[in-house]
C-alpha cells in the first residue's frame, strides 16, 4: 500500500497526518487495479486545506490529477466524490476547510445509472 513518510509533528509532539483512501475504480489513478482500496498517509502541513492536500496527492499521480480536477477551471471535476470525515464535500467541509491531524478523506467514483 503506497504511503508518504510523515514528517511534521503536532504541538503535543505526535505525528501530524491525514488519511486519504481511494475506492473502487478510482484506485486505477493511484496505482491500484480498479477495485478494493488504496490508502495514503499524507503529511499535514501548517494551513493545509482539503484542496491543498488533494493537489499534493494528485501531483504525485498524473492520472488522478486529470480525473480529479477540471482542466479548464482548475476546480474539482464531476466524476469523483470527495468525502471528508464521513460527510460529502459541501456538507461540513469545503475545499478551503483547514485539515486537522487525523482527518480522513475518501475519494470514490460517482456512479450513474438509469
Amino acid at each position: 500500500m503506497p504511503s508518504e513518510m510523515v514528517q511534521d509533528v503536532t504541538a503535543n509532539g505526535t505525528e501530524a497526518h491525514i488519511h486519504v483512501e481511494t475506492v473502487a475504480w478510482v484506485t486505477r489513478f493511484v496505482g491500484g487495479n480498479g477495485s478494493d482500496r488504496v490508502s495514503f498517509e499524507l503529511t499535514l502541513k501548517p494551513g493545509d486545506t482539503v484542496r491543498s492536500a488533494l493537489r499534493r496527492l494528485s501531483e504525485r499521480f498524473p492520472q488522478l490529477q486529470y480525473a480529479l480536477w477540471d482542466p479548464e477551471t482548475g476546480e474539482l471535476g464531476e466524476h469523483i466524490e470527495v468525502v471528508v470525515n464521513g460527510a460529502i464535500l459541501g456538507v461540513h467541509h469545503t475545499l478551503e476547510s483547514e485539515l486537522q491531524s487525523g482527518d480522513r478523506i475518501l475519494l470514490f467514483g460517482q456512479y450513474m445509472g438509469g
